[in-house]
C-alpha cells in the first residue's frame, strides 16, 4: 500500500524512472549510512593526528573507513542495479551485506544493552541491519514474477495444451488474480492485499467463483512444467547415476526455501530482544536508570521487538505454505500423468484406490513439510541462543540446565525411532483400510445384491481396528511429547536453580526473571522437535510412496507405429509375426505369431471363445499390450469402444462430445445412428440430463450406446469395437449393426468383437482365434466350407441361442424421427434443464457460523464427554499451578525472610504437583480424541453400506473416499491437539490477566478494549476464512473424484488421445482446491499479525505500567513474566 502510494504521488525525475520507490529509498538510506561511516572515520584520523600527530594504531578509522566505502559501493551497485543485468551477483552481494550487517549489530547490540553505553557506532551498526535488509529486499522483490515470465514463454520443453489454445483470453489475462501477484512490499508484509476478500467475507458469503486465481508462478502447469525442466536437466547431467525426484523438487523451490530460512532467520534472533529487555527492565525499575525516560523507550522498544518477531515468523510461515502448496501441486501432476501411461504389471502393484490416496492423503502430507523444514535448524539455534542468555544470567548453572536438555534429547532418540516404526505401520494400516472402503464403495451395487453390506463392513472394521491400535500408540507418544513440552521448564529450572545452591550462585531479580523468560526459549526446541521429528516420518515414507509410483513401469510409446491418415497406403492395420504379453517379466505370451493386414475401409468381425485373445488383439493395436516380437503399423485416427462401458460423470451430451466442439448435424447423427433418440426421450432433460459417476443411473445398453455415439462422433478412421452388442437386445442390435457399422462407418476400417454369429455374414473378412492365436482369417462362407474349428463354434453359439437367434440380417425400417424433430427437442431440453433438479448433486457445505455444534458432537461420540470436562478442569490447575510458581518466585527472591534453599523447594514442588494434573489431562484428551474417532468411522460405515443406491448414484466417488482417508486423517491426528491447545491457551489467558488485574488494576484499561477489538477482529475473520476453508474442502473431492475416473478410463482416454485434455482439466481442478487454501493460510497469518500487534499492546503497556507505578508496588519481574506469558496464549486462544 505505501510502495502504491509513493509510485502515485512521488514524480520521479526522468533520470531516475526505471527504478523503483524501494530502490531509491535503499539507495538514499545506504547511501547516507556509508557516507556516515566515511565521515566518522575522517574525523576520528583528524583527532588522532591533531592530538598524537600519528595515525596509529590503525584499527578504528580503518574499520570505519572500509565499512563507509563498501556501504556506498552495495547502496549503488545492489539498490539500483539495471535490469538487463544478471540478478546472481547482485544476490550474493545483498547476501554478503545481510550476514555481516547482522554480525556487526548484534556484536554492538549485545554489550551496549549489558553495559548501558550508547555511542553513535552503535547507533550506526545497528541502523546497518535495516540498510542490509532494504538491500536483500530490493534484489529479491519481484524475483518470482521473473521467474513466472521465464516458466511460461522461456521453456523449449513446454507445449500449450489443447484446452489452453482455445481458453478464454480474458481468464489466461489473469484480470481476477490474486492481489498478492501485484502487491508491494509492505503490502506483502502486512497482508494488507488481502484487505479486499476479507471485506467482501463480510459483505456476503463467499463462494467458489469468488476466490482470485493463483499467481502464474504458484499455478499447478508452472509448476509440473518447472519440475520437467529441472528433470530433464538432472538426466542430462552425465555425473548423476539417475535422476532424483527430491533433488529435483529442491532445485525447483531453493529460492523460496532459502527466502523463508531468511525469515525463520531474523525470527529466531529477534527472540533475543524479550530476555535481555526484561532484564533492563528490573534494572530501570530499581531506579537504575541511565537516562530519564528510559523506561518509556524500553517498553517501545519491547513493542517493536515483538512487531519484528511476529512479522518474521508471519513471512516464514506463509512463504514456506506456499512452497508447501506447489510441491504438492506438482506431485499431483506428476501422479496424475502418470497414473495416464501406467504399465499393466505396475497398475497389479498400485490399485485405483492407492493411487488416489497419494494423492488425498501423502501428497497433502509432502506439502505440509516445507512448513516444518526450517524448525530442523532454527531449534538448534534458538537453543544455542538461550544457553547463551543462561550462561550470562547464572553463570555456570547453566551447565546443569545443559545437561537436562541433553538428556532429554537423548531419551528422545530411542522414542524417535519407536516413533518411526509406529508411523509407519500405522500408514500401512491406513493404506490397507482406505484401499477397503474404496473397493467396497466402487463396488457397492454388487455388495447389496448379494447381501454382502455387513460382511464387507466388518471386514473394513477389522482394519480399522489394526489401524486405530497403531493409532492409540502414535497418540501416546504424542501425549508424552505434550508432556515434556509442558514439564521440561520445571525440569531446567530445578536442576538450575540447584546448582546455583551448590555453586553459591547469588539469586537476584534480574538474573532470576531473565532466566524464567529464557526458559520458553529453550521450551520451545523441546516442544518442536518431536513434532519435526514426526512430520520428517510421515513425509519421508509418503514421499517413498509417490517416488515408487513415479518410477514405476509405463506404457512403451513404440508399441505401435502410428502414421499419419492422410498418406496413401494400402493398409490400415498391419501386424507382421508379433507376439504379445501384458506382463514383460514373464516367459508366457497373451498372443503368439499374429500376422493381420486390414485395408482400408474393410470390416473385420473377430470371434472366438471366451479367453481367446480378441480383446487383447484390439488392445494390442492401441498399444496397450507390449510387443516381445514384430512390429505393428497403424494408419490414422482411432475410436475404440471398450466391452466395459466408460461413462464420465456429466451429461449425456459431454459424454458424447468427449471434449470436440458441437457440430450439430454430426452430434444428431450420431443420436441417430447410435438408437439414442427414443432414450433422450425418457430422460427429463434429454441429453442435458447429468449421468451419475459411472453410469449409474442408465441400464448397460444405454451406456454402450453412449460409447457407440462418442465413437462415431469423433469421426475416425479407425473403430475398434469391442463387443458393443452383448449389453442390448436382439432386435436394438440388429439395428446398431446395419444403422451404425454397415451405414454410419461405410468407408471406415472396423474391427468388431463379438460373441453373436449371425452377423458374421456382414463382414468382409473373419478372424477365427485361439489360445492367442489366430487360426482362420477368410470371408464367412469361404470359413464355413474350409474350416472345422468354425463350423464347430457357430453350431455351438446357433445351438446356445435357441429361438431367439436370428437367422438372417434384415436392414429394417429407420428411425422415423426426423432431424428436425431431434434439434428441437435438444433445443427445449437445453431451455428446460437448468431449472430442474440433476441427479449429481453438489456438494454440502455449512454457511456461517456453525457454533459449538460440531464440536460437541466430536466429544460426546461413544458418551465420553464427561471425559472433556474433568480435562478441562486438570488443564486450570495446572495453569494456576504454573502461576502460583511465577507469584512465589516474584514475591520472596528478594524476601531475605525465605532461604534460598525454601524458594528453590517450593518453586519446585508447585511446578512437579501441576506436572501431575498436566499428565492426567493429557491421558484423558488422548483417550477422548481415540474413542470419537473410532465412533465417527463406524458410524460412516454404517451410514455408507446402509445408504439406499440413489446415494450412490448422485454422490461422486471422489467425495467419499476424502471422507474415509484426509477428512478422517484430520481427526485422528489434528483435532484432538488443536482443542487441547485451544484448552490450554484459554486457561492460560485467564488465570494470567486474573493475575495481573490482581497486582494492578490499570492494566485492564487497555487489556479490556484490546480483548474487545481481538474479538471483533476474529470475527471479521471468520466470516472469510471458514468460508476459505469449507470450498477447499469440497473443491478437494473433485481432484479426488476426476482422478479416480481417469484411473478407471485411463485405457479409453489414450484411445481417443485426450491426455492433454484430462491433464489440463485436472491442473484446473488442482488451481481451484490451491486457490481457497492459499488465500485461507494467508488470512490465518493476517489473523495472528494483527492478534500479536494486540497482544504486543498489552505486553508494552503493562511494562509502561510497571515503570511509571511508584517503586515497591509490585515486583517488576514477575509481572513482566506474566506479561509476556500473556502474549501467546492471547493470540493462539482467539486465533483457535
Amino acid at each position: 500500500m505505501i510502495q502504491k502510494a509513493l509510485s502515485k504521488r512521488v514524480r520521479i525525475p526522468p533520470r531516475f524512472q526505471g527504478f523503483s520507490p524501494l530502490q531509491i529509498i535503499s539507495a538514499v538510506f545506504n547511501g547516507c549510512l556509508g557516507s556516515a561511516y566515511l565521515s566518522l572515520g575522517i574525523w576520528i584520523l583528524e583527532e588522532k593526528l591533531r592530538k598524537t600527530h600519528s595515525a596509529l594504531p590503525l584499527h578504528w578509522w580503518i574499520l570505519l573507513l572500509f565499512h563507509g566505502f563498501t556501504w556506498l559501493i552495495l547502496a549503488l551497485i545492489v539498490s539500483l542495479q539495471g535490469k538487463h543485468l544478471s540478478k546472481a551477483p547482485f544476490r550474493v552481494l545483498s547476501i554478503f551485506a545481510f550476514l555481516l550487517a547482522g554480525t556487526i549489530c548484534v556484536l554492538s547490540l549485545f554489550p551496549a544493552i549489558v553495559n548501558k553505553e550508547v555511542s553513535l557506532k552503535t547507533t550506526m551498526d545497528v541502523l546497518s541491519f535495516p540498510g542490509a535488509s532494504l538491500l536483500l529486499a530490493c534484489v529479491f522483490k519481484d524475483y518470482n514474477d521473473d521467474e513466472s515470465e521465464e516458466i511460461v514463454h522461456g521453456s523449449g520443453l513446454y507445449t500449450p495444451l489443447k484446452e489452453e489454445t482455445t481458453g478464454n483470453s480474458e481468464a489466461d489475462s489473469g484480470s481476477f488474480a490474486t492481489p498478492f501477484a501485484t502487491a508491494g512490499f509492505f503490502s506483502r508484509m502486512f497482508f494488507w492485499w488481502l484487505n479486499p476478500l476479507m471485506r467482501k467475507g463480510t459483505e456476503k458469503i463467499l463462494e467458489e467463483e469468488d476466490m482470485p486465481k493463483l499467481r502464474e508462478v504458484d499455478q499447478a502447469k508452472n509448476c509440473y512444467l518447472q519440475f520437467l525442466e529441472q528433470l530433464h536437466k538432472q538426466k542430462q547431467n552425465q555425473t548423476l547415476s539417475h535422476a532424483s525426484i527430491l533433488r529435483t523438487i529442491i532445485l525447483c523451490h531453493w529460492k523460496e526455501i532459502f527466502i523463508s530460512g531468511f525469515f525463520a532467520l531474523l525470527k529466531t534472533l529477534s527472540l533475543l530482544t524479550g530476555p535481555l529487555l526484561l532484564k533492563a527492565f528490573v534494572q530501570v525499575a530499581e531506579d537504575k536508570k541511565e537516562f530519564t525516560f528510559e523506561g518509556c523507550v524500553l517498553a517501545l522498544s519491547l513493542f517493536f521487538g515483538k512487531i519484528i518477531e511476529s512479522l518474521s515468523e508471519r513471512q516464514w510461515y506463509f512463504r514456506s505454505r506456499i512452497t508447501g502448496m506447489r510441491v504438492r501441486s506438482t506431485l499431483t501432476a506428476a501422479i496424475y500423468k502418470k497414473q495416464l501411461r501406467l504399465s499393466n504389471a505396475a497398475k497389479m502393484v498400485h490399485s485405483p484406490g492407492e493411487i488416489t490416496n497419494y494423492v488425498t492423503v501423502d501428497a497433502y502430507r509432502i506439502g505440509e513439510f516445507p512448513f516444518w523444514f526450517h524448525q530442523t535448524w532454527t531449534t538448534i539455534l534458538q537453543l544455542c541462543v538461550a544457553l547463551v542468555i543462561l550462561f550470562q544470567a547464572v553463570g555456570f548453572a547453566t551447565v546443569a540446565a545443559m545437561v537436562v536438555i541433553v538428556l532429554t534429547v537423548l531419551c528422545n532418540v530411542p522414542l524417535a525411532k519407536l516413533q518411526h516404526k509406529l508411523q509407519t505401520k500405522f500408514m500401512a494400516a491406513q493404506a490397507q483400510r482406505v484401499k477397503a472402503s474404496s473397493e467396497a464403495l466402487v463396488n457397492m451395487k454388487v455388495l447389496k445384491l448379494y447381501a454382502w453390506e455387513t460382511h464387507f463392513e466388518n471386514v473394513i472394521e477389522a482394519l480399522r481396528n489394526v489401524e486405530l491400535k497403531c493409532l492409540s500408540r502414535v497418540q501416546l507418544l504424542k501425549a508424552y511429547y505434550s508432556f515434556v513440552f509442558y514439564a521440561s521448564p520445571i525440569l531446567i529450572s530445578g536442576a538450575t536453580f540447584g546448582a546455583c545452591y551448590f555453586l553459591g550462585v547469588p539469586l537476584y531479580a534480574s538474573n532470576v526473571f531473565t532466566f524464567i523468560a529464557t526458559l520458553r526459549l529453550v521450551q520451545d526446541p523441546v516442544r518442536f522437535i518431536p513434532d519435526v521429528i514426526g512430520v520428517v516420518i510421515q513425509a519421508k515414507i509418503a514421499f517413498s510412496r509417490i517416488v515408487q509410483f513415479l518410477e514405476a513401469p509405463e506404457l512403451h510409446s513404440g508399441n505401435v507405429q502410428k502414421k499419419n491418415s492422410m498418406e496413401i497406403v494400402d493398409h490400415s492395420i498391419l501386424i507382421n509375426s508379433a507376439n504379445f504379453s501384458w506382463d514383460e517379466s514373464l516367459s508366457e505370451l497373451t498372443l503368439r505369431s499374429i500376422n493381420l493386414e486390414v485395408r482400408p475401409g474393410e470390416k473385420v468381425a473377430i470371434c472366438g471363445e471366451v479367453g481367446s485373445g480378441k480383446s487383447t488383439l484390439l488392445a494390442a493395436i492401441l498399444g496397450e499390450v507390449p510387443n516381445t516380437q514384430g512390429t505393428i503399423q497403424v494408419r490414422g485416427k482411432i475410436a475404440y469402444v471398450s466391452q466395459t462401458a466408460w461413462i464420465q460423470t456429466g451429461t449425456i451430451q459431454e459424454n458424447i462430445l468427449f471434449g470436440s466442439e458441437m457440430d450439430t448435424q454430426r452430434y444428431h447423427e450420431a443420436l441417430e445412428r447410435s438408437s439414442l433418440v427414443k432414450d433422450l426421450e425418457m430422460f427429463p432433460h434429454g441429453e442435458l440430463t447429468e449421468i451419475g459417476e459411472r453410469g449409474v443411473n442408465l441400464s448397460g445398453g444405454q451406456k454402450q450406446r453412449i460409447q457407440l455415439a462418442r465413437a462415431l462422433y469423433q469421426d475416425a478412421d479407425i473403430y475398434l469395437l469391442d463387443d458393443p452388442f452383448s449389453a442390448v437386445d436382439a432386435h436394438t442390435a440388429m439395428n446398431l449393426l446395419n444403422e451404425y457399422v454397415m451405414r454410419a462407418l461405410s468407408g471406415k476400417t472396423v474391427l468388431l468383437v463379438t460373441h453373436q454369429v449371425d452377423f458374421l455374414p456382414a463382414f468382409g473378412s473373419v478372424l477365427l482365434m485361439s489360445d492367442g492365436k489366430i487360426l482362420h482369417a477368410a470371408p464367412y462362407h469361404q470359413l464355413l466350407t474350409s474350416s472345422q474349428e468354425f463350423q464347430d463354434f457357430v453350431n455351438a453359439h446357433q445351438q446356445t441361442a435357441g429361438s431367439e437367434r436370428l437367422t438372417e440380417v434384415a436392414l429394417p425400417r429407420r428411425c422415423e424421427t426426423s432431424t428436425g424433430e431431434i434439434k428441437r427437442t435438444h433445443i427445449e431440453r437445453e431451455f428446460n434443464a437448468s431449472g430442474q433438479d440433476q441427479l449429481i448433486k453438489q456438494e454440502e457445505r455449512e454457511i456461517g457460523n456453525p457454533g459449538f455444534k460440531p464440536y460437541m458432537l466430536y466429544l460426546n461420540q461413544n458418551k465420553q464427554f464427561w471425559l472433556f470436562p474433568i480435562g478441562v478442569l486438570c488443564n486450570i490447575v495446572f495453569a494456576v499451578g504454573l502461576s502460583l510458581q511465577n507469584v512465589w518466585m516474584a514475591t520472596n527472591v528478594e524476601n531475605r525472610n525465605v532461604s534460598t534453599l525454601q524458594l528453590i523447594v517450593v518453586y519446585l514442588s508447585i511446578g512437579c504437583t501441576s506436572t501431575v494434573f498436566l499428565l492426567c489431562r493429557t491421558l484423558l484428551m488422548v483417550s477422548l480424541g481415540l474413542q470419537s474417532s473410532k465412533s465417527l468411522l463406524a458410524q460412516l460405515l454404517n451410514s455408507f453400506f446402509r445408504a439406499p443406491m440413489s446415494f450412490y448414484d448422485s454422490t461422486p466417488l471422489g467425495r467419499m473416499i476424502s471422507r474415509v482417508s484426509s477428512d478422517l486423517n484430520i481427526i485422528d491426528l489434528d483435532l484432538l491437539f488443536g482443542l487441547v491447545y485451544t484448552v490450554s491457551s484459554t486457561a492460560a489467558v485467564c488465570v494470567i490477566l486474573g493475575v495481573l488485574a490482581a497486582v494492578t488494576w490499570q492494566v485492564l484499561l487497555v487489556s479490556i478494549p484490546t480483548i474487545y477489538l481481538a474479538m471483533r477482529l476474529q470475527k471479521y475473520y471468520y466470516a472469510s476464512a471458514k468460508e476459505m476453508m469449507r470450498i477447499n474442502g469440497t473443491t478437494k473431492s473433485l481432484v479426488a473424484n476426476h482422478l479416480a475416473e481417469s484411473v478407471a478410463g485411463a485405457m479409453v482416454i489414450r484411445a481417443f488421445e485426450q491426455e492433454d485434455r484430462f491433464f489440463a482439466k485436472i491442473l484446473h481442478l488442482i488451481d481451484t482446491n490451491a486457490s481457497p487454501f492459499f488465500h485461507a493460510f494467508a488470512a490465518n497469518e493476517w489473523l495472528i499479525q494483527w492478534l500479536v500487534t494486540l497482544s504486543a499492546t498489552i505486553l508494552s503497556s503493562s511494562a509502561l505500567c510497571m515503570v511509571l507505578l511508584p517503586k515497591g508496588t509490585c515486583s517488576p519481574g514477575g509481572y513482566l513474566i506474566f506479561s509476556k506469558e500473556l502474549l501467546f496464549p492471547f493470540s493462539d486462544t482467539m486465533h483457535t
